[in-house]
């Protein structure tokens, strides 16, 4: 089968018509990539946007998230989004990886540094013969084809940045780089997106920001994807499930309520999309959806 090529993703995120897209964690074994290929089927219908899959910690599911990318690009009607870390590649290794990607007609990369392998706080090493920041990725990536690059986005802050401003300059060297769109990572207050995107745009960043989402289903395994990104999980939103926190269809009911409230709040501010955060699983992504009338039956 012939790569499928469609328009870049910058172009459709510009028609001025919010996006909505999906991102899958990488599966560990051949189980868990069933279940991720019935997760991807159950989406489909919706029609998003786009959708993506992550590499696993320290870039351990390298392989089997290329291959899975490469397989949405072949045999679904999605536009996927090509994941791409620093974490253990040396630069002949990102330019194999980004080669894959065009091969398989996949035109839309998300560069990102990655997490140091050691987790929240641990000292960031790169490969001998690796880059040091999504910034040089970004560079690597738009020298190597006609990509549509996309970066990472910190609404509570990354981990490492001294503050919040110097975060957003990062973010508006990523754009000055080559990088035409930006996905955050998760939060659960509007405000900090908004605040985000207009610190960044006083450092001359004007892409798209899209904010990203991730429905609560498991407050402790939120908790630790939060603590990941540099976040917390708010006291006000712990105080909304902890009642009912011994019945995962309350907490799951829950947590949807309070993810379209929250995504109520930035379509209504302006924002150009949403991406959801599905940790493999349709159910609460397709009631969100559906709850924001967004062409769902």
């Amino acid at each position: 089968m012939l790569p499928r090529r469609e328009p870049p993703l910058s172009q459709v995120l510009s028609s001025g018509d919010p996006s909505y897209s999906f991102e899958f964690f990488p599966p560990k074994d051949d189980a868990g990539e069933r279940a991720l290929w019935a997760a991807i089927r159950e989406l489909e219908p919706l029609q998003p946007t786009f959708v993506s899959v992550t590499y696993g910690a320290g870039g351990s599911t390298r392989a089997r998230t290329v291959r899975v990318t490469e397989g949405i690009a072949a045999h679904t009607t999605l536009r996927p989004v090509g994941h791409l870390t620093c974490i253990g590649h040396s630069r002949t290794e990102l330019r194999s990886i980004i080669g894959q990607y065009a091969d398989a007609g996949v035109a839309n990369v998300l560069a990102l540094r990655g997490d140091p392998p050691g987790g929240p706080g641990a000292p960031w090493s790169r490969h001998p013969q690796g880059l040091d920041h999504a910034v040089e990725l970004v560079e690597m990536t738009c020298s190597l084809g006609d990509f549509c690059v996309g970066v990472a986005a910190f609404p509570d802050k990354h981990p490492e940045a001294v503050d919040r401003d110097a975060d957003a300059r990062v973010l508006a060297a990523k754009a000055r780089a080559g990088a035409r769109f930006a996905v955050t990572q998760l939060f659960f207050h509007a405000d900090d997106y908004f605040e985000l995107v207009d610190r960044a745009a006083r450092f001359g960043c004007d892409i798209p920001v899209i904010p990203g989402i991730m429905p609560i289903t498991n407050l402790s395994q939120v908790a630790r994807f939060a603590a990941l990104s540099g976040s917390v999980v708010p006291a006000t939103v712990v105080a909304r499930l902890e009642p009912v926190q011994d019945d995962p269809a309350a907490v799951r009911a829950v947590g949807v309520e309070i993810a379209t409230e929250l995504c109520d709040r930035l379509l209504a501010g302006g924002a150009p999309g949403l991406h959801f955060y599905t940790l493999n699983r349709s159910k609460a992504t397709r009631e969100i959806y559906a709850n924001l009338a967004v062409g769902v039956t």
